[in-house]
């Protein structure tokens, strides 16, 4: 079985703090490793479909972002970057981990990574305007 800790030991209490590129570029790397171990149920596909696509949205919409044109465009991308965090979050909380304790301690990982994205995307688009 996968143990999440050796590929997410930057996480967590005392992490080391990351350019936020970095940080949505290593969410939707472990969403990646996530989905490699979870159930291929008829319902999880569909989900990991989803789920793939929303995480890393996240770090390439951030990353459209810093290279914005303008103000508008930096915004309008914060606000896809958001939106994307977001649909993560819902899908890492649809997906089925057969009740496998290590899995299922790393989707709930994740699930406060996607809502600590959120927060710090919200923020940086309450900050702009």
């Amino acid at each position: 079985m996968t143990n999440f800790k050796d590929q997410n030991s930057n996480t967590g209490v005392g992490r080391p703090r990351f350019d936020l590129e970095q940080r949505a570029e290593l969410f939707a790397r472990r969403v990646r490793a996530l989905v490699r171990v979870l159930p291929r149920t008829v319902s999880n596909r569909e989900d990991i479909k989803q789920l793939v696509r929303a995480s890393g949205s996240v770090a390439a919409n951030y990353i459209e972002a810093n290279d914005a044109l303008g103000k508008k465009d930096f915004m309008m991308k914060i606000k896809l970057a958001r939106r994307e965090a977001k649909e993560s979050r819902l899908f890492l909380s649809l997906v089925d981990t057969a009740d496998n304790d290590s899995v299922e301690d790393e989707r709930a990982a994740l699930v406060q990574e996607a809502r600590e994205l959120v927060n710090i995307l919200s923020k940086i688009a309450q900050n702009v305007t």
